[in-house]
């Protein structure tokens, strides 16, 4: 009797704890909705149960809603809800015919609480000019409102959670570990000498302030296949040039913020290219569309206003040596006091360290930068081809695919990530090789000098990564699809590219990513801009050319937007590469985005929108330019 008794308890718990263990299987992660916004219950559950069938209840003080009476695991990822009324629900999801289930209780709040923490980020890194306190307080407020408006578990979460996962990505780690060795080349080669050879040998030619902005212009535009690396290069390399010719960092900033993402958007071959198509592609077929993704893009460079006229607008600044607006005062301070930073200025690195100056009797040579500089631009460039051609699909390129095609393939399928690690380890060997070759320093000077450079990058990782939180806290309190919602009532076929980069820019500004803008804006554009004409009686090639400008709208807003923004990782890394302070480098170019964005809006996309073609529409913007610079500008 006692042994059936022990076996039937046995066998009760047994049961128990399988049942407790299939039950905690499947969980909801999301607790946070918006009223009248769309968004998918965020599940998580073995492979193995995706195919399993579920029930789900909504459920709301005495309400009770079948959302579906069955939908499997793995169509519940992709399941929008939306919640009508403010307050506490619970989403209750049962299994049919499984043991599954799953009770998780959650909060509806307005729309608008979601712009809380970016725009309170970027209210405060105006005011108190300390970045990282701003992204504290934005990151803080996200963390406030998604757990519930605990005062202690906000605060733990934000540190032990948010902070974590935000760097808890190879992509992102990669950047941070590239920045700080890169940051490691950079004082070597400033303690060998070369970052001050470089100084002598182009002073020969950058004998102008004029000619010393465009030698970091045309850089710029050289390194065009990363913008991550052109900024880090770009910056770190013209530094001491303009120092020595009395450039504020404020303007040198500027121009390495707009030769990097605005270049790399555009250009053929480029990290960009990779990610741009595959969300055009799938747009594509979402809606059984034949079109050519990479044709489309070819035909949508000329009217991605905003990177066009960028470059444009950098031009004729520096040919006309006027400026205006805060960059007018710093350059002023800059060429007439010798103070390339403000007074009270926080740069973001400093490469001041003693560990990286160059002993007096060490001769200056160019030859010690430039070849560790080259061999991290030839090493990104093969680096891309070596990757790309390991990562392209069995079947190969395809039949009828000319050269430029096949190389951009090749560049998009490649692990930019991977390769600039490679690149900066390869010019660091390099130039601690050289300097110790030539016996310009020990290798314990040499080392030193690197952890020097190391040390100059780390308050800039540190604010990378507080920028990538309140970027996950943005997803997570739905801010990118609210800002959606706000505009989408607005959208017409003639002004729909105009809106789009609007709302592009509104998006990557309040959330600090162009990609991310990208990857929300695109499916919702590309739909719109193929259904808004035909519904509207639009020709079918007219309809195609709506698609492709509003495709280039949502590139140049969410370059735009990127841009203007002090939590976007390029912003910050501009300032990081120049040694500007952060908040000086956003004031002071924040006129001149504005200015190009509006003529983006006005002299672009507008007109575009009523089918101008853009070999009109880019003259007119030359000629607008022309006419801000004479009557805005004063000459430095």
């Amino acid at each position: 009797m006692k042994i059936k008794i022990f076996s039937l308890s046995f066998i009760t718990v047994f049961l128990l704890m399988f049942s407790f263990s299939a039950n905690a299987q499947i969980s909801v992660k999301n607790t946070l909705f918006l009223k009248n916004i769309s968004a998918n219950i965020n599940t998580e559950f073995p492979d193995s149960l995706s195919s399993k069938s579920v029930k789900v209840l909504l459920k709301h003080e005495s309400k009770t809603i079948a959302l579906e009476d069955s939908i499997t695991l793995s169509q519940l990822k992709e399941y929008g809800i939306v919640f009508k009324d403010i307050g506490k629900h619970k989403i209750i999801i049962s299994g049919i015919n499984t043991p599954l289930s799953a009770i998780k209780e959650i909060r509806v709040l307005p729309g608008w609480v979601s712009l809380i923490p970016p725009f309170l980020a970027i209210l405060l890194a105006l005011l108190t000019r300390q970045v990282l306190v701003a992204l504290f307080f934005g990151i803080f407020s996200g963390s406030f409102l998604i757990y519930n408006f605990n005062l202690f578990t906000a605060l733990s979460r934000m540190l032990d959670t948010i902070l974590v996962k935000a760097i808890n990505e190879p992509e992102r780690i990669s950047i941070i570990i590239f920045s700080l060795v890169l940051g490691g080349m950079v004082g070597v080669i400033s303690k060998s000498g070369g970052t001050y050879g470089i100084v002598e040998a182009v002073k020969k030619y950058a004998t102008t302030r004029r000619r010393g902005l465009f030698s970091t212009f045309f850089l710029g535009i050289f390194i065009f296949f990363d913008d991550y690396a052109n900024t880090l290069i770009v910056g770190n390399t013209m530094r001491p040039l303009t120092d020595k010719l009395k450039i504020s960092r404020e303007k040198l900033s500027y121009i390495i913020d707009s030769t990097a993402a605005p270049v790399a958007n555009i250009a053929i071959i480029s990290t960009w290219i990779g990610y741009e198509l595959s969300i055009l592609n799938q747009s594509f077929q979402s809606l059984n569309l034949d079109y050519n993704p990479y044709i489309s893009f070819i035909k949508s460079i000329s009217f991605n206003f905003y990177p066009i006229f960028t470059l444009i607008f950098i031009f004729m600044l520096i040919y006309s040596r006027k400026d205006y607006g805060p960059m007018f005062k710093a350059e002023v301070r800059a060429k007439e006091e010798g103070l390339f930073l403000n007074k009270d200025a926080s740069p973001l690195s400093s490469f001041a360290d003693q560990s990286m100056e160059p002993d007096k009797k060490i001769p200056k040579r160019w030859i010690n930068a430039f070849i560790p500089i080259l061999l991290v631009i030839l090493m990104t460039l093969g680096g891309l081809i070596i990757s790309g051609l390991a990562n392209m699909p069995k079947e190969g390129f395809g039949e009828g695919i000319n050269l430029i095609r096949k190389f951009s393939l090749i560049i998009g399928s490649s692990n930019s990530f991977h390769v600039l690690l490679w690149s900066s380890f390869l010019g660091s060997i390099a130039a601690i090789v050289m300097g110790f070759w030539q016996k310009l320093f020990s290798l314990h000077g040499a080392v030193e000098a690197w952890v020097g450079g190391i040390k100059a990058m780390v308050p800039a990782a540190i604010i990378l990564t507080a920028a990538w939180s309140i970027g996950a806290i943005c997803d997570q309190i739905h801010t990118a699809p609210y800002v959606v919602s706000l505009t989408k009532s607005f959208l017409s076929p003639n002004f729909l590219p105009a809106m789009t980069f609007l709302t592009a820019g509104v998006i990557a500004f309040a959330t600090g990513t162009s990609w991310g803008t990208m990857a929300i804006l695109l499916p919702i554009v590309i739909p719109l801009a193929y259904h808004l004409p035909l519904d509207s009686g639009y020709s079918e090639a007219q309809t195609y050319q709506l698609i492709i400008t509003t495709f280039a709208a949502v590139l140049a807003g969410a370059t735009f937007g990127d841009h203007c923004s002090p939590i976007s990782d390029t912003t910050i890394m501009s300032s990081m590469a120049s040694g500007a302070d952060h908040i000086d480098h956003v004031r002071t170019q924040l006129p001149y985005a504005l200015t190009v964005g509006i003529v983006s809006i006005l002299i672009g996309y507008i007109p575009a929108g009523y089918f101008l073609p853009p070999i009109v529409l880019i003259p007119l913007g030359i000629i607008a330019f022309w006419l801000i610079i004479k009557y805005l500008g004063k000459t430095v």
